[in-house]
């Protein structure tokens, strides 16, 4: 995956989103981080993995993927406003049960909050690549998704979203 232009195309709509909400010098961490932490959940709803007690199933892998790529926007987004987006992050090869990996990542993005160490943020990236492991994305998958929900968020600023 090619994680500089990645950040690339971020950054455009970062800097977009700055100009064109008049936000200019402001850095939204807080909120960013929130906004995370409530797509994170909004993905592992669409993962039903959680829920125990219902015989549902997944959604179709299209729709966790989508939900998937609205956190790497935010992970992404964050990267930048911490001067983070010289990293490779990498899955890791020992996957464990998709439930405890979400689980990981609430506590990854807890440490970046309170820590907010350059290690941090690539252990969330890592964890993060890996729950996509888990779930089966291909790193081209996970690419093309993003830039296609990239264009829609470019779309939506266009049309006052």
């Amino acid at each position: 995956m090619d994680f500089k232009k990645l950040f690339n195309l971020q950054k455009q709509l970062d800097t977009r989103i700055l100009n064109e909400h008049n936000l200019q010098g402001n850095r939204y961490f807080s909120q960013k981080t929130l906004a995370l932490q409530v797509e994170i959940g909004e993905l592992a709803n669409e993962t039903r993995c959680f829920k125990y007690w219902s015989n549902k199933g997944p959604s179709e892998k299209q729709t966790i993927l989508e939900e998937f790529v609205d956190c790497l926007h935010f992970i992404l987004s964050i990267g930048l406003d911490k001067n983070y987006d010289d990293i490779q992050p990498k899955a890791y090869d020992d996957c464990i049960d998709v439930t405890e990996q979400f689980l990981s990542l609430f506590v990854d993005v807890n440490d970046l909050l309170t820590c907010g160490s350059k290690d941090d943020y690539k252990t969330l990236f890592n964890d993060f690549l890996t729950l996509g492991k888990i779930l089966n994305f291909s790193e081209e998958d996970i690419e093309n998704a993003y830039l296609r929900k990239n264009n829609i968020n470019h779309d939506r600023q266009t049309s006052g979203y």
